[in-house]
């Protein structure tokens, strides 16, 4: 393995070679499978203004506990993470993406059917926390699992794109939950939407997530893993070997994943909450501006993967986190006037970014482990999404409450970006394609 201050890397010396790729079929049910999960994510925090009113009532800091809420939640992420890589690089991608699916669906189901406040009182804030707890739990998984599954099943020159068609469904997913949140807004009174109206997005989750279990019975087991396991037994503590074995792949895989997060969690889910609480927009405005963004974001998602394929992890991840950097606090001006034109723009921007860094992401982070501890590794990497992406929605309100500054947001996304790219800098290029050509130059 490369040390992190490398540029050329090779291929993790247990990594089997002319593995066949998996067949279409089970490559598309992974693929847009990742729809579900970031369909209920992404539709809690779209719904912020509305849950916070039926869970925590109208006192001036609901908002904040329900996007507290949501950071608690994320919290369980990590451990989630832990138990099912541990899982799957022990018995197979297959068994995590159905495990993670499952609890997925029952969670979503027990959303919908909640008691609110007005019928329970306090505890009903308790039962969504707990709920969302399961949630974050159960994603801990299924992010990590899909990308591990796709680049092992996908064509190696081709892997960019495959994983970033995920990364693309994932949008899609948020923007069923963007568009599901504004259409049940738009067309219902507040008394209706806060009595019942509220629980049809989660139900359409559950349905969509029961639908999904269903596809995923009829995957096949990743080819890179059946190939490890017919060599010999998998590694008793994959965690234990990858964190003595790959630490420099561990802090690269922490500084894309904590860039990945920041810009998408502040960049794309926070937006909807920024735009009625600092923006002077109303719900549904704010809502509707956010489904365009994330419409941009599916266009952008799959020719970013098809960039990384082309030129390299590397120079692609340099681009977006310099965006990053450049851009996020104009793009909050932007969005902080009630216009509606310059706040379109900026929230496009801003998810443009995001969806090029989630995308290169995709690939970058499964390419730097072996197959024996992949999933173990992007474990570790769900400590910097937790951080950088559960907490950030709260944190962001928080430090706009506290100074005054209503660009915090963006200024947050910048230093982080600023931190990252040095280690993006020194970024071993994993992209098959891209090694070959870097070791005939050589020659």
């Amino acid at each position: 393995m490369s040390p992190v201050s490398g540029v050329l890397a090779t291929p993790p010396p247990d990594t089997p070679v002319g593995v066949a790729p998996l067949p279409r079929s089970s490559m598309a049910v992974a693929a847009f499978s990742t729809v579900v999960e970031w369909y209920d994510f992404t539709l809690y925090l779209f719904m912020t203004a509305v849950m916070s009113r039926v869970f925590f009532g109208t006192g001036p800091s609901s908002v904040l506990t329900t996007l507290a809420v949501f950071a608690l939640a994320y919290v369980m992420r990590p451990l989630g993470a832990l138990a099912f890589a541990h899982l799957g690089d022990r018995f197979g991608r297959r068994r995590v993406l159905l495990a993670s699916m499952a609890w997925m669906t029952a969670a979503m189901l027990a959303t919908a059917l909640l008691p609110t406040r007005d019928q329970i009182g306090p505890t009903a804030g308790a039962l969504l926390l707990l709920l969302r707890c399961v949630m974050g739990f159960s994603v801990g998984g299924e992010y990590t699992g899909v990308m591990t599954y796709l680049v092992e099943g996908a064509p190696p020159a081709r892997r960019g794109l495959v994983a970033s068609l995920a990364s693309a469904a994932s949008e899609i997913g948020a923007l069923l939950a963007v568009g599901a949140a504004a259409v049940t807004t738009a067309s219902m009174s507040r008394p209706a939407l806060d009595t019942w109206g509220w629980r049809i997005p989660f139900l359409f989750g559950a349905l969509l997530a029961a639908g999904t279990l269903a596809a995923r019975a009829t995957m096949r087991e990743s080819p890179a893993f059946e190939q490890i396991r017919q060599v010999g037994a998998p590694p008793s503590s994959p965690l234990r070997r990858t964190l003595r074995l790959h630490r420099p792949a561990l802090y690269r895989t922490f500084a894309i994943s904590a860039l990945g997060s920041i810009t998408y969690y502040v960049g794309i889910t926070y937006v909807p909450t920024y735009l009625t609480t600092t923006g002077g927009f109303s719900e549904g405005d704010a809502l509707w501006l956010s489904t365009i963004a994330s419409a941009a974001v599916i266009t952008i998602t799959p020719l970013a993967g098809m960039l990384a394929d082309r030129v390299g992890r590397r120079p692609s991840l340099l681009l977006f986190g310099a965006l990053a950097l450049a851009l996020p606090v104009a793009m909050f001006a932007l969005m902080n006037n009630a216009h509606h034109t310059r706040a379109l723009a900026g929230a496009v921007t801003l998810a443009l970014v995001a969806g090029g860094v989630s995308a290169v992401g995709a690939s970058a982070t499964p390419e730097q482990f072996p197959v024996t501890g992949r999933l173990s590794g992007l474990a570790v990497g769900t400590v910097a999404t937790t951080v950088f992406g559960g907490l950030t929605p709260y944190l962001s309100q928080t430090l706009i409450d506290a100074t005054g500054w209503s660009l915090a947001p963006g200024a947050m996304v910048a230093l982080v970006a600023l931190t990252t790219l040095p280690v993006l800098w020194h970024l071993p290029e994993t992209a098959p394609n891209r090694q070959t050509e870097r070791v005939l130059h050589r020659l």
